[in-house]
């Protein structure tokens, strides 16, 4: 048989206080005589009560409890930002709960249940822009929001991403640097705001080299290994053969790697590939990937810092944080000098 939990009122009963004044020593309050609050203790301890964490932040108006709602939760990338995130809220002495939402109307009912009914201190929202969830969702202009993988383009919001356009122009310049010319790039979802940063970064180093743009060499995928492959079957369907391939993350170039293969091609010799994120497997791939790393860690750690930093100082201004990327060179790109003819 389950034994029912001790409530305020046990313990005040047992002390025979009245529960505001066990809610006082508990609270540490003032006007409480010490032989009152020895007894109170001694209830306490007798009963193995425990005050409930909610009921007593709630009291000083916190419940000490954030919030992060990413389009999923199985994504290396958003799983890597909740885990920074939840490291620094525990460092400061808040619980982060993570949920996910896959679309702008279960986006707005987790916004409604944790700031409603929840109660949560801040919210921190990765990839707000993927639809038009941050449009319907019931927030308050004044509630503590963070935005995670997009720069906010509302007043009074903090934002942390990667630099996503010096992403692409240092991964770009890496192959030109190398020797390549037709560089093809296979891109994520055109919606999404890091899509269009890293275009303008892969354009602006191929403007800077004094090479045109050629729409013919970039294809639209969706962040999937897939969708890699499939691009660069297209790219070798359509006649177009680029020498290099620059995949705006590490699973679409694993993708792009499996087709190249497929197609007989010799990779580094006949192809050269490069990725962004530096996910745990990249330097598996056969051969290792080079890619740009990002730092999922970091941002999530910047994100709850700025949530909490907004919280707790009335006076704080919205930062917007853009951090930049770590080129790691592996055998999946070579010098074109160094290709066996």
């Amino acid at each position: 048989m389950n034994k029912t939990r001790p409530t305020i009122r046990d313990v005040a009963r047992l002390a025979g206080v009245s529960h505001q004044t066990v809610s006082r020593v508990i609270n540490k309050g003032e006007n409480v005589a010490p032989e009152t609050q020895e007894r109170v203790a001694a209830a306490i301890h007798k009963l193995g009560y425990y005050p409930s964490a909610i009921a007593r932040s709630m009291a000083h108006g916190r419940t000490h409890t954030l919030a992060c709602i990413s389009p999923n939760l199985t994504d290396y990338t958003f799983a890597s930002i909740v885990e920074g995130a939840e490291q620094e809220a525990r460092q400061h002495g808040f619980f982060l709960l993570s949920s996910s939402a896959k679309d702008a109307e279960s986006f707005c009912s987790l916004v409604d249940e944790l700031i409603g009914h929840r109660r949560v201190d801040g919210l921190m929202v990765i990839n707000p822009y993927v639809d038009r969830r941050y449009e319907d969702a019931n927030i308050p202009g004044n509630f503590p929001t963070v935005y995670v993988g997009s720069a906010a383009r509302e007043a009074g919001i903090s934002s942390v991403c990667l630099d996503d356009e010096l992403v692409a122009y240092d991964a770009t310049r890496h192959l030109l640097d190398l020797g390549y010319r037709s560089i093809a790039m296979v891109t994520g979802p055109l919606e999404e705001d890091c899509t269009r940063d890293r275009n303008l970064g892969y354009q602006h180093a191929l403007e800077e080299a004094g090479l045109k743009y050629n729409p013919q060499l970039v294809i639209e995928g969706d962040w999937s290994a897939s969708s890699g492959q499939a691009a660069f079957i297209q790219f070798a369907g359509s006649g177009v053969r680029p020498t290099a391939v620059f995949a705006q993350n590490d699973r679409m170039a694993l993708g792009v790697l499996r087709a190249a293969r497929d197609l007989g091609l010799d990779i580094p010799k006949q192809l050269a590939v490069i990725g962004v994120d530096d996910m745990p497997l990249s330097s598996y791939f056969d051969p290792p990937l080079t890619t740009v790393k990002q730092d999922m860690v970091r941002i999530g750690r910047e994100a709850a810092r700025l949530m909490i930093q907004t919280i707790e100082d009335a006076h704080f201004k919205p930062q917007h944080i853009r951090l930049p990327g770590q080129l790691i060179v592996r055998n999946s790109t070579i010098s074109k000098e160094k290709e066996v003819k």
